[in-house]
């Protein structure tokens, strides 16, 4: 009788990509993939802890499957799996606290302790790229990491800490990895890392690794996942003239104050921020820009607070990710001075929430009229298909009997409200 693992991923796009790779693995071995909320023999938490409430959430599900699920082996990996290694071992509440460095050692250690062995994940080797090519995932799109880690050491962030030094995945391995998913029938694949504006192996850098990725064959489109907005020339803004490279990218701001910035330990200003927004829209109109905003960061003043407000509506993003700035021990940031009040930042947060929305709204609007072309990834209960076009739009179209994993051109006609705006269309006839 096949075992049965569910799989909960907290956290980034990363996360997702690795949680992937260890379902397909999991699969081939003949096990059987099933939903977190049912009933188990094993069950995966793979944890975020970028935040306070990301290691709440971690919590929170923990908590769940050791109430829930008593008799499951239950086993708790990612960053704060790192971060809380020794704490998590001592809690009780799971068997296996599996760092980053050993995650893709999973697969073995479970197969280890199907067979009755007694294991610890920490005998496996350290491999953090030794995931097979993923072909059944929980995803439509083909989440491809190419590094992991990062050197800036900004003043808010514990990533250096739970993801290591920066490290690029070898190149040739990437384009194997693509090759073989795109084989396998992916029609998206998303380039991931912690921080993939900062990939190197050897000459290859990241707008030489896209522009090499663009030239293997297939009917695939590419998507590049969350950047910093440094490491990269102008240069690299030419490859999404090529039809495969899709009009979207996720550029991380995270304030739009020159001094809130500085304190971060950013590399990069926002009036360099901003040129290299304004070139990206004047070279490619449409293009979809979306970005994270800190709100609250210690010794942020109201005045530095609307200086990210005010950058925000002069960009007009497609979509802001708020976060309340989080303390995370350990961090320069935590030590800083004129810590903001919690109901402040809420305050804050609030504002360039709704501001976000709005210019959601407005993107999303001046669609309607145009075309879009749309990877089908689900359908709703009236059978209508769901997917994203090229520019990162969510799109309803609003025919029955298209296909899951296809490529149908979009005439959009409007827009509404679901869990959030959708744009609605019909596929283009002849």
């Amino acid at each position: 009788m096949k075992k049965k693992i569910a799989f909960k991923t907290l956290g980034c796009r990363l996360n997702l990509f690795e949680t992937d790779a260890l379902v397909s693995e999991f699969a081939n071995k003949g096990y059987q993939v099933v939903d977190f909320g049912g009933e188990a023999d094993i069950y995966v938490v793979n944890t975020c802890t970028v935040t306070n409430q990301s290691d709440h959430k971690s919590k929170q599900v923990m908590n769940q499957m050791k109430r829930l699920h008593p008799g499951a082996l239950k086993i708790v990996t990612g960053c704060m799996a790192t971060n809380y290694k020794e704490e998590l071992e001592q809690s009780g509440k799971v068997d296996f606290v599996v760092d980053n460095d050993h995650k893709a050692a999973i697969t073995s250690l479970v197969d280890a302790w199907a067979h009755g062995e007694v294991v610890t994940p920490d005998r496996f080797e350290k491999d953090l790229f030794g995931y097979e090519p993923a072909e059944t995932t929980l995803h439509t799109r083909s989440l491809i990491k190419i590094q992991d880690g990062c050197n800036n050491f900004c003043t808010f962030c514990i990533i250096p800490k739970v993801r290591g030094r920066a490290i690029s995945r070898p190149a040739a391995d990437i384009y194997e990895n693509i090759r073989q998913v795109v084989a396998f029938g992916y029609k998206e694949v998303v380039l991931t890392g912690v921080n993939i504006g900062r990939y190197k192996e050897g000459d290859t850098d990241f707008e030489k690794l896209v522009e090499r990725i663009l030239e293997i064959p297939g009917d695939f489109r590419l998507r590049i996942s969350s950047m910093e907005p440094d490491g990269f020339t102008e240069s690299f803004f030419r490859l999404f003239a090529h039809p495969k490279l899709t009009p979207h990218l996720h550029l991380c701001l995270q304030s739009g104050s020159e001094e809130v910035l500085l304190r971060m330990r950013r590399m990069y200003t926002a009036r360099l921020f901003e040129e290299m927004a304004n070139e990206l829209r004047r070279r490619y109109p449409g293009f979809n820009l979306t970005t994270d905003i800190i709100v609250g960061f210690p010794g942020e003043t109201e005045e530095d607070f609307q200086e990210s407000v005010a950058l925000a509506k002069r960009l007009q993003f497609g979509h802001i990710h708020t976060f309340k700035y989080s303390v995370r021990h350990g961090t320069r940031a935590e030590r800083m001075p004129d810590q903001i009040p919690e109901k402040e930042k809420t305050r804050r947060s609030e504002i360039i929430r709704q501001l976000s929305d709005d210019m959601k709204q407005q993107y999303r609007r001046s669609f309607i009229g145009k075309q879009q072309t749309v990877l089908v990834e689900q359908f709703d209960e009236n059978g209508f298909a769901l997917g994203y076009g090229e520019h990162y739009v969510p799109v309803v179209i609003k025919q029955k009997g298209l296909k899951h994993n296809e490529f149908y051109t979009v005439t959009l006609d409007g827009t509404e409200m679901r869990d959030e705006p959708v744009l609605t269309g019909t596929v283009k006839t002849n």
